[in-house]
């Protein structure tokens, strides 16, 4: 489906949701990677 087809099927407002949504989770997945990696860098002392 193209973006056009997306915007007239589902409306502006819920198309410009998912586009952020997605945004979002790209931005979290990597947070994750570097926090795991963080943790795994530092041994932890209790």
């Amino acid at each position: 489906m193209s973006w056009p087809e997306l915007i007239s099927n589902l409306g502006f407002p819920i198309v410009v949701s998912l586009y952020l949504l997605h945004r979002i989770e790209t931005r979290l997945e990597r947070m994750i990677q570097l926090l795991e990696r963080l943790d795994s860098t530092y041994p932890s002392e209790l």
